[in-house]
């Protein structure tokens, strides 16, 4: 694996400052079902790294605290966190809402029979990567048989009742194949909703497009092919400044499975500390992170190149 953020840390990013908090992104910890070429984790069946129940009673009363509205869950797979239901039920008596960053197949492995009814009990918002609607393409990226496994747990979660309203959302994300943006998010979105129902009778409600980050294991196979300074080339050349005053980091902030506070989740990966200081999420209040100054990294054009990308899609 190649190291990235030597290549990225001196930045002439133009300076961000943060304003009311609002979603909590906590990483319940990095082992998964898969290994995807895309992944800025670098998530595999093989890390052992989980938030244990000590931490997540500590993010869950930060949330209580502070008047957290949303909480986002990702991983790895953050349904193979033992405490993942638990954590759901406790932010679940308040109200907040809880959005689960799906990979899809999880929901076709052993053990997770019932993890559906539990989503749609608690009106868990999905958030699952399906990084094309052609089963080549899927394949290529996330490996053999995923898209058949995803079709699968898509046409479970559409009988429970995902993606037919708003207390069960189901939306989809999509990832590039590789070194380039993605194409324009409605039109996409039309293609996907046309290809699914036809082909497999699928109901969804959104697709987001998410532009690759230039690091870890997307970042370290640019550099063996050659390709990374010209995909830095294309993201700086393309920013967008009504992106940059709506990327998520303004309004987001990210947890690490030991509890530690970053700026987001890429941050969170390449050990970029909040306000360049070692912070547990026990050492802060919400109303303390207002005009923070954001830290900041070459790899930030990726979140502000074309029409701009985050964790919900589009920006600008």
């Amino acid at each position: 694996m190649h190291k990235i953020y030597p290549l990225i840390k001196d930045t002439d990013f133009p300076q961000i400052t943060r304003l009311s908090l609002k979603t909590l992104q906590v990483n319940l910890g990095y082992k998964c079902n898969q290994s995807c070429l895309h992944c800025h984790v670098n998530a595999s069946p093989k890390r052992t790294e989980m938030m244990n129940k000590h931490t997540i009673d500590e993010v869950i009363s930060f949330s209580y605290q502070n008047n957290v509205g949303t909480v986002d869950l990702t991983g790895g797979a953050p349904e193979m966190n033992q405490y993942f239901e638990y954590m759901i039920k406790k932010l679940r008596e308040k109200n907040i809402h809880i959005i689960d960053r799906c990979n899809l197949t999880i929901l076709e492995e052993k053990g997770m029979s019932r993890m559906i009814d539990f989503l749609a009990e608690h009106e868990v918002e999905i958030v699952a990567s399906l990084p094309c609607y052609k089963d080549i393409n899927v394949d290529a990226q996330r490996g053999k048989g995923v898209f058949t496994k995803s079709i699968k747990a898509l046409q479970r979660l559409n009988k429970k009742g995902y993606g037919m309203n708003k207390k069960l959302m189901l939306n989809l994300v999509y990832n590039p194949q590789g070194a380039e943006l993605p194409p324009k998010q409605t039109e996409l979105e039309l293609e996907y909703k046309s290809y699914l129902l036809e082909n497999y009778n699928i109901l969804f409600n959104n697709l987001f497009t998410i532009t690759n980050m230039p690091i870890n294991r997307f970042g370290s196979t640019l550099i063996s092919k050659k390709m990374f300074h010209s995909y830095m080339d294309l993201l700086k050349s393309t920013f967008s400044q009504i992106a940059k005053e709506n990327v998520m980091c303004r309004n987001l902030l990210s947890i690490d499975y030991e509890g530690y506070v970053y700026d987001c989740d890429f941050n969170q990966m390449l050990g970029v500390d909040i306000s360049n200081k070692k912070t547990h999420i026990t050492d802060i209040k919400k109303d303390e992170l207002v005009n923070k100054i954001i830290a900041t990294g070459d790899h930030c054009y990726g979140c502000t190149a074309g029409s701009g990308s985050s964790c919900g899609g589009v920006i600008s």
